[in-house]
């Protein structure tokens, strides 16, 4: 949790708050790929990238 932290600092200090929108949509898509990678939806979620 020590990097989230340190993240969520980093975006305080530096005012770079429009970065925490685009870090929450990689990490759900990041634990999309993770939930679906042995379902029958994978084929269809990797052709989108």
């Amino acid at each position: 949790m020590s990097i989230v932290a340190e993240l969520w600092h980093f975006l305080r200090v530096r005012k770079k708050f429009w970065l925490a929108p685009i870090i929450a949509i990689f990490l759900l898509l990041g634990g999309l790929l993770v939930l679906v990678q042995g379902s029958a939806l994978a084929p269809f979620i990797y052709a989108l990238f």
